[in-house]
């Protein structure tokens, strides 16, 4: 901005005779010669708040909610229970599992001791070698049944917890399109969790853009967030991600911000506006030789659809000529067609009106 604004203060200045119509004296206009800017002006793309933690979170069962623990704008806590799932069904099987354990667990300890007792038997020769393989066999089975069995149960047991949805960190219950009594089904969202003390803005810039920023072309960057902060928040560049991928339809790469901690009052969703140092090589070529053209933004004249600025002509009577403008910087606004470096344009369109 100051450079701008020393820009406005270096336009030269110069007095214009023109004749008012009907009337014998001059008046004179006041102007001022247009010309390039000493660099680029900044350049802004539009983005978006994100959060870095965002889950939504879903059933990984079939049931009917039965429980809503938190509405949309809650705080919670990493692993509070925030909506429970009709679970008597998996508790009823996870009691089955636990009893068919205890069961196995019975038929082995029979077969424990009767292979102890043939053993005995086989020592002092009761019995033939092929009968103490069968004790064993049996009783290596229980063995193995039991295990099966506790495996059995600890699957039941892990299931009947998906029943019950808790947070997977502490953070913002953001929206919660569930109600009592719905049909909870795998992947079907319940609710959506994020962090709101870990922020960022996400941007699609060129590929020209991106590039610099990758290479760390830029000592900061600056991010607007209407109604948030009354001025623009300066990051770091050690905060900006560059995506490796680009957009095939748009050619455009992803840009991630990451805000400061000290941003309040920030949500996911939110408008922001990023902006890129032209100074610095982030917004415009390199090989840009002059910058744009600006004028004060009080002279722009605007009738119904055109737009337009009083330029004097060769014999100093100001002739309104159509422009088209770009973006603004500050007091001044860059014009894109119109006019030309060296024109002189009258400062009062007001009275260059009056002056034929």
């Amino acid at each position: 901005m100051k450079s701008l604004t020393l820009l406005t203060a270096a336009l030269s200045l110069a007095v214009s005779g023109a004749w008012a119509a009907g009337d014998t004296a001059a008046q004179p206009v006041a102007t001022f010669t247009v010309k390039p800017a000493a660099s680029q002006l900044a350049s802004s793309v539009d983005a978006q708040v994100e959060a870095v933690r965002d889950a939504t979170l879903s059933a990984q069962v079939q049931g009917a909610v039965i429980s809503l623990s938190v509405k949309a704008g809650d705080r919670v806590t990493a692993g509070q229970e925030l909506a429970r799932i009709d679970a008597r069904a998996a508790q009823q099987s996870a009691a089955a599992s636990a009893a068919q354990v205890d069961a196995a667990r019975a038929a082995q300890n029979v077969a424990t001791k009767e292979y102890e007792r043939q053993k005995q038997l086989f020592q002092k020769q009761y019995i033939s070698q092929a009968a103490l393989d069968r004790a064993e066999a049996q009783w290596r089975a229980s063995q193995s049944q039991v295990q099966a069995l506790l495996a059995q149960a600890g699957a039941a047991a892990t299931q009947s917890g998906f029943y019950v949805i808790k947070a997977p960190f502490a953070g913002v219950v953001g929206h919660v399109p569930a109600t009592l009594g719905d049909m909870a089904m795998p992947g079907k969202p319940l609710m959506t969790v994020y962090d709101p003390s870990l922020m960022r803005v996400t941007a699609y810039v060129g590929q020209q853009q991106a590039a610099t920023l990758r290479d760390g072309g830029t000592g900061e960057l600056q991010v607007d967030i209407p109604g948030v902060s009354a001025s623009r928040i300066a990051v770091p560049a050690s905060k900006v991600q560059v995506l490796p991928t680009v957009d095939a339809q748009s050619h455009t790469v992803q840009v991630r911000v990451e805000l400061p901690t000290s941003v309040v009052g920030v949500a996911p969703g939110m408008f922001a506006r990023l902006w890129l140092d032209a100074g610095k090589g982030a917004a415009a070529p390199a090989a840009a030789a002059s910058g744009p053209l600006l004028v004060p933004a009080s002279v722009v004249v605007r009738r119904a659809e055109m737009t337009g600025v009083y330029v004097l002509d060769g014999q100093g009577r100001p002739l309104l000529r159509q422009v088209r403008l770009g973006r603004p910087a500050g007091d001044m606004v860059e014009v894109l067609s119109g006019v030309r470096a060296g024109d002189r344009i009258a400062l009062q369109p007001q009275a260059a009106a009056k002056v034929r």
